[in-house]
């Protein structure tokens, strides 16, 4: 992972946000929470680190009436041990609560509910049962990704979808075995897996599967394969050209000035040029006579040579 770097320009696209969320995993995001609001599944949002609010300000696209969503990040605080200090140090050196809110501002009205703390704080502050989506994306150490894993499990509704971030990237080990250990070992069961996040749930992982798979096999844009490991089917996606999903543009969008095309070329046709003027009658008369008279004076003056 490169440490990307802020910018002091107000987002104008979701693009703009600096972050590591791909296309593919925002129409997945986009999709999960499209289908829990036609269900009817009601249930407040969580995310557990936010970097510059990429993710963030998805997820807050989606709220429903009378949800709340809460984030939790470090930001500028210190961490709960040596070895997240430097994780922090080394990867969000340049991420600051100002520049998160700055970002999800340009989106949205209203902030989420934001708790600058370790995760592992995250269960006094959400009760138990209350989120339909929880996104695990803060520390990548093994400890705190298990302890972030058994808060979601604790805050998500029966059927809530947990995401693990960075599940199987080769810098993230602490992450890949949490994450397989909450499913050999914790109850935790697999939805699909994108390239680099894992989406999961406590509930029956059937019903979402079948309505997934319809849909990825829709598209042309996303390579798909479903392989079973362990007693769990796995549908991995993985993107084949894809773009991200429609999202509002920022209240700081400006659209584009189009260049302007270049003047066209003047030629003069034929059928442009000015008609010559028909020839006099002089000019017919000398044209017709000329020949001759020149002529008759060159045989005059070879006679007279001669």
């Amino acid at each position: 992972m490169t440490n990307a770097q802020a910018t002091d320009k107000h987002p104008g696209e979701l693009t703009d946000v600096p972050g590591w969320f791909p296309p593919l995993d925002q129409m997945l995001f986009t999709w999960f929470l499209e289908r829990q609001q036609k269900q009817g599944i009601k249930g407040d949002l969580l995310e557990l680190g936010v970097y510059m609010g990429k993710s963030a300000i998805l997820l807050g696209h989606h709220l429903q009436d009378g949800e709340k969503f809460t984030v939790c990040d470090l930001f500028e605080g210190d961490a709960p041990d040596g070895a997240n200090q430097a994780e922090s140090a080394k990867s969000y050196a340049s991420l600051t609560q100002q520049i998160f809110e700055r970002n999800y501002l340009s989106f949205h009205d209203d902030l989420p509910t934001v708790i600058a703390a370790p995760s592992s704080v995250v269960s006094e502050k959400v009760a138990p049962a209350t989120c339909r989506f929880v996104h695990v994306d803060a520390s990548h150490l093994y400890e705190h990704v298990h302890g972030d894993i058994g808060a979601a499990h604790d805050i998500l509704v029966p059927e809530g979808i947990v995401v693990l971030d960075d599940f199987r990237s080769e810098h993230t080990p602490g992450v890949s075995v949490a994450a397989w250990e909450a499913v050999l070992n914790r109850g935790l069961r697999p939805i699909c897996l994108s390239t680099q996040k894992l989406y999961g749930t406590w509930g029956d992982p059937e019903p979402l599967q079948e309505e997934l798979l319809d849909m990825l096999r829709q598209r042309s844009d996303v390579g798909l394969s479903v392989q079973s490991a362990a007693g769990h089917r796995l549908v991995r996606a993985r993107s084949r050209g894809m773009k991200p999903p429609p999202f509002p543009a920022s209240r700081h969008y400006v659209a584009p000035v189009a260049p302007k095309a270049p003047a066209a070329e003047v030629t003069e046709s034929r059928a442009a040029r000015p008609a010559r003027p028909a020839p006099s009658r002089a000019r017919r008369l000398a044209k017709d006579l000329l020949p001759p008279l020149v002529t008759r004076a060159v045989r005059r003056a070879r006679a007279n040579r001669s």
